[in-house]
């Protein structure tokens, strides 16, 4: 059962990730909002519902570590994984709000969770609170600072508001549902093997809840998209940490229980987000290329390889 979990959650997913994309691109082109700013909010917001729900649901039965992990984790599996795979599939260009604005927030907001655990070892309900008006701050900044694009793509030119609307409803659900099944699956078959909460956490369900944003970015990719293909990656880490971890926290203190979540596992969530600048303008500026793309796979290989061992 296990196994076929997984699978079905896998199948939602891959149809999930590519209504959400539809529902962007038509939001963008109905609006005339820049990609970037589609991909760092409606798609990073709805492809980080499974991380909402489970970190939420760990919170109340107790599990801290699986709760925060799985935020950890999946901001780790989102920039070693998802975009090593991406690029790979499809190298991608960066624009220069990325390096000016886009890369320093996510530093930004990463020191923030490494300074917040730092002080106590928890995130309180004050603590959680300050998190979710950052992150509405954020999006009211972005709104107010991102400029428009012009329409460089014919994609869905002509659809309707109603056919938005259904491909996001269509999207959020396939990727809820999905990552549920999966997870479930996936927890399952970790437990049968004696894993703690926090290895668990990180990897397993961190991979499982990151899986959305995996497909949205690819199929992004695939359709030459990369502002949103990485601005949801990037969107994504920043909603991880500030709603996530916010609302979770507001709903039930998380008191981190592993140590190592603190030693160990958030030096490579900030060495990840440090990286992405020098891969973005090495070799060649504003391309992340299949290199950089091989470079992050390796380097999240050897950081599971690690919590494993």
């Amino acid at each position: 059962m296990s196994v076929l979990y997984i699978i079905i959650g896998l199948v939602l997913l891959v149809f999930g990730g590519d209504w959400l994309l539809k529902s962007a691109i038509g939001i963008s082109l109905k609006f005339n909002l820049s990609k970037v700013l589609i991909g760092m909010t409606v798609v990073s917001m709805a492809t980080s519902a499974p991380e909402l729900i489970v970190s939420i649901k760990a919170a109340f039965d107790g599990f801290a570590d699986i709760s925060l992990g799985n935020v950890v984790g999946s901001n780790i599996a989102n920039i070693g994984l998802i975009l090593g795979i991406v690029a790979i599939i499809q190298p991608m260009q960066v624009n220069e709000n990325f390096i000016k604005k886009d890369w320093i927030q996510l530093i930004g907001v990463s020191l923030i969770l490494y300074f917040v655990l730092f002080t106590n070892g928890d995130i309180n309900r004050i603590e959680g609170l300050i998190l979710v008006i950052c992150m509405v701050a954020l999006i009211i900044y972005m709104i107010k600072t991102m400029k428009t694009e012009p329409k460089e793509v014919d994609f869905e030119e002509g659809i309707s508001p109603f056919k938005i609307v259904l491909y996001l409803m269509l999207g959020i659900l396939g990727l809820y549902f999905g990552s549920d099944f999966l997870i479930t699956g996936a927890v399952d078959l970790a437990k049968h093997f004696n894993v703690s909460d926090r290895v668990i956490g990180v990897t397993v369900v961190a991979v499982g809840t990151s899986i959305p944003e995996l497909v949205a970015s690819i199929v992004a990719a695939l359709k030459k998209e990369s502002a949103i293909a990485i601005g949801n990656v990037v969107g994504s880490n920043i909603f991880n940490i500030l709603f996530v971890l916010g609302l979770s926290a507001m709903i039930h203190p998380i008191k981190m229980v592993d140590i190592r979540l603190f030693n160990f596992d958030i030096y490579w969530m900030l060495g990840f987000a440090f990286i992405l600048l020098p891969l973005v303008l090495l070799p060649k500026k504003g391309f992340i290329d299949r290199t950089a793309g091989v470079i992050m796979l390796i380097a999240y290989g050897a950081f599971v390889y690690l919590t494993l061992k």
